[in-house]
């Protein structure tokens, strides 16, 4: 008998028929002989609701009491699945993060995960419960609740996959695996039938809305098998995640993904001197804000520009802080461009290829679309463009790296725009 971590995500518990067909897949796993422990996230739009909520009381709600208010999403669905599995005469039990033991950084909204303490796990577990989890939420040390962000309920069910050293966890959404890109701008793009924990995490970064990037690198870092599979075709195993040492690599190119998430931002006339990149960055870090592309220029009279993208999450925070910034270091103007996007190419087996740069340049102007910004990694390619050209793009590369297939994905729910 085996340990096996499966997760739900919202559109798959949204109603209460919804939540019997979940209750079915978790006891059909409970009769292979498996232990079982299901992370949900909170039914359908719950989430975005409580925001709207909290948003209509005040303009600019406090963290921790957003926190506080976001928890209840997921132990609404935890009650009721726990429920639906008991109606069909098996043992469950729901948990909370605090009852399961998630310990996380004292951050509110985005904390990560530091230990859990599965003692009391363990225990429901051997006495032949199923165990139903929250995703998305723990506790610090001193007792404060927190959230893990959008989509930590992945990141819930690996850590504790991990933690519990499990057989394996199941990501349950509502695509059949993982595919080359978006079925709903290329309908016939091909499933990866496996892919490889770093071509996983690159696409998740770049705009892919499969999987959460922390459950990626935490599924990576503790060598959790993980498979992505469809709540709606139990029988069909989906795309399994391993790592890339055990994969065979036939094409370059595993995936193209793009982010309309992204603002650019241009700070000019910078003192060109020594410090100042790290003043400008360093800055940003201090207020917990990320940066991804980077190009600095050299200008004209001992002055130069640095260009960068941020999340559209952090424009307000990152504003504030170039302002402070600007002053101390005397800067030009601060330049906003919202009508962007970060279009990507990933794959293992660009390591050994030469000319993937190059073919992925000429698809986009052969389309007549113009790049802004270009970074690179090993196994990543990302080309900054206008939104608009966004679709365009995916559905170019797709085809220039014969990323399609003769049969139409099947999609159900829905999935975050691109």
């Amino acid at each position: 008998m085996g340990v096996i971590v499966q997760k739900f995500g919202g559109t798959s518990v949204a109603d209460p028929q919804k939540i019997h067909n979940v209750a079915k897949a978790v006891i059909r796993e409970k009769e292979n002989g498996n232990d079982v422990v299901v992370v949900v996230s909170a039914m359908g739009h719950t989430t975005d609701h409580l925001i709207k909520l909290a948003k209509e009381v005040t303009s600019q709600p406090d963290s921790r009491e957003m926190d506080m208010l976001l928890s209840t999403g997921e132990q609404v669905s935890i009650a009721l699945l726990a429920m639906a599995i008991q109606a069909q005469g098996y043992k469950a039990v729901s948990m909370n993060g605090q009852q399961v033991g998630i310990v996380t950084e004292c951050i509110h909204s985005r904390a990560r995960i530091v230990d859990i303490k599965t003692e009391k796990l363990q225990k429901k577990i051997s006495e032949g419960n199923i165990i139903v989890v929250a995703g998305f939420q723990g506790v610090t040390p001193d007792g404060e609740i927190t959230t893990l962000g959008r989509g930590g309920s992945d990141t819930s069910a690996v850590a504790i996959a991990a933690a519990l050293k499990a057989d394996r966890c199941d990501i349950y959404t509502d695509v059949e695996g993982v595919y080359a890109t978006d079925p709903r701008i290329v309908p016939n793009v091909q499933k990866a039938e496996t892919i490889s924990y770093e071509e996983m995490l690159e696409l998740a970064r770049v705009g892919a809305n499969v999987l959460h990037p922390r459950s990626v690198e935490t599924a990576k870092q503790f060598n959790v098998p993980l498979r992505v599979r469809s709540s709606f075709k139990l029988d069909n195993l989906g795309t399994l995640i391993i790592g890339v040492d055990n994969m065979e690599i036939y094409k370059p190119v595993a995936g193209v993904a793009a982010d309309s998430s992204q603002i650019r931002i241009l700070l000019s006339e910078l003192p060109d001197i020594p410090g100042t990149a790290a003043k400008v960055f360093g800055s940003l870090a201090k207020n917990n804000i990320s940066v991804d592309m980077i190009i600095q220029s050299l200008a004209s009279n001992g002055t130069n520009s640095i260009a960068f993208t941020i999340d559209a999450d952090d424009f307000d925070g990152a504003l504030k802080v170039l302002d402070e910034v600007k002053a101390e270091l005397k800067a030009g103007e601060v330049l906003i461009d919202k009508d962007i996007a970060k279009v990507s190419i990933v794959g293992a087996g660009m390591v050994d290829r030469p000319g993937i740069a190059a073919d992925m340049f000429r698809s986009l102007a052969d389309n007549n679309i113009n790049i802004k910004m270009i970074s690179t990694s090993e196994i990543k390619i990302s080309c900054l463009v206008e939104k608009e050209n966004a679709k365009n793009a995916i559905k170019a590369l797709c085809k220039e790296f014969e990323l399609e297939s003769t049969e139409s994905a099947d999609v159900k729910g829905d999935l975050p725009d691109v």
